[in-house]
């Protein structure tokens, strides 16, 4: 009974530019991390093969020490490897591909799926059936051949292939590299792997996206598996099983807070998270200055918890109570500013006045608490 690792989208090479250094650092270093893991999974399991449905590398164009750094993560595990370029990293004339093997970063017990065929694992009981991009976008189904290739009978017939399996991926998904929602029926294939939506999704019985490793984007689509396919048999059914590879779990809220417990709810969420997170907040609505400096204050402790917290209060109004006003005892000239940069429509720009007097009720806080009172 061969059992294989599938996997996908490693995307080596991608950049976390909106991130701070020290968290895109961090990022990177996971994808490589994710690998390692990968290659120690296929051990603990006794993988027969690891195969892996297209975009390896997030670009043509990666740095040497890129491409030698992923062959060196994969070396825990000595059985073979099938690649096949996907999107990102297609089998150009020249490509990223081809320049790796150059460098002589290709070990012998990898097999770079660089043209559409058979890859042949006696062995281990397995006929990959391949079909890599070699441009970035076609708009024909290349795993339409998978239908006229013929196997050994005695092997288990296992398709892999990069795209958009149409029909059954939401709609906004890129629909360029289609692949027929039945293939693996109309292929006779026991199983089909496949890449290009970075979540884990069953297709239908002999159908799968294993989904990115490593998480690298805010969409909630299940990130962060690869798969371990046991299949009994040729004609038989595969049994799969999605193992959680993830480091960090990323997480995007967008939040509109209208009353004091809204904020209280969304703090106790933040706090629950645990610490591998990297999370995006976009908040809207209003808040108090009570509650601004919770606010403040939960971020800080959540910059020093998380990976990553980056928050946007752009769209959220401040708006003091007459609570808040009094219990800064401000009067006078520092009274009547207060007053001017709680009127929305006095200021041209609202995000600094809001912050304006943040600092001011902050800096009136701070004489009271010298004063002793």
């Amino acid at each position: 009974m061969p059992t294989f690792l599938h996997t996908a989208d490693w995307q080596m090479g991608r950049a976390f530019s909106r991130f701070e250094t020290e968290d895109c650092a961090a990022l990177v270093e996971a994808r490589f991390e994710a690998i390692e893991r990968i290659a120690r999974l296929a051990n603990e399991h006794q993988c027969d093969a690891v195969l892996v449905a297209g975009d390896v590398f997030d670009a043509q164009i990666v740095a040497d020490r890129t491409i030698r750094r992923v062959f060196n993560a994969i070396k825990a595990f000595t059985g073979p490897w099938v690649m096949l370029p996907g999107n990102h990293d297609a089998a150009l004339v020249e490509s990223v591909w081809t320049r790796a093997k150059r460098l002589g970063a290709v070990p012998e017990n990898v097999h770079l799926a660089l043209e559409p065929g058979i890859i042949r694992l006696e062995p281990q009981g397995l006929a990959i059936l391949c079909a890599p991009l070699t441009q970035r976008n076609t708009y024909s189904d290349l795993t339409e051949i998978f239908n006229t290739w013929e196997t050994p009978e005695r092997l288990i017939r296992v398709g892999l292939a990069h795209g958009s399996v149409q029909g059954v991926l939401p709609d906004d998904i890129d629909s360029a590299n289609p692949i027929l929602p039945n293939r693996a029926e109309a292929a006779r294939l026991d199983y089909l792997a496949l890449g290009d939506w970075h979540g884990t999704k069953q297709i239908d019985e002999r159908t799968w996206y294993s989904g990115t490793p490593e998480p690298e984007r805010f969409r909630n689509n299940g990130a962060g598996y690869a798969l371990i396919v046991d299949v009994p048999g040729p004609g038989e059914l595969p049994k799969v099983t999605p193992v959680e590879t993830a480091r960090y779990q990323w997480h995007q809220w967008r939040e509109t807070l209208t009353v004091e417990s809204d904020l209280d709810q969304m703090l106790e969420r933040l706090q629950a998270l645990p610490e591998s997170s990297v999370v995006d907040l976009r908040l809207e609505g209003a808040v108090t200055l009570a509650g601004e400096e919770k606010l403040i204050d939960a971020l800080s402790v959540a910059e020093a918890r998380f990976r990553s917290i980056q928050c946007d209060r752009s769209r959220l109004q401040l708006e003091p109570t007459d609570e808040d006003i009094a219990a800064l005892k401000a009067d006078g000239y520092v009274g009547e500013v207060i007053e001017h940069l709680r009127n929305p429509q006095k200021v041209d720009d609202a995000e600094a006045a809001r912050d304006a007097l943040a600092i001011l009720a902050g800096l009136l806080k701070d004489r009271k608490r010298e004063a002793g009172e």
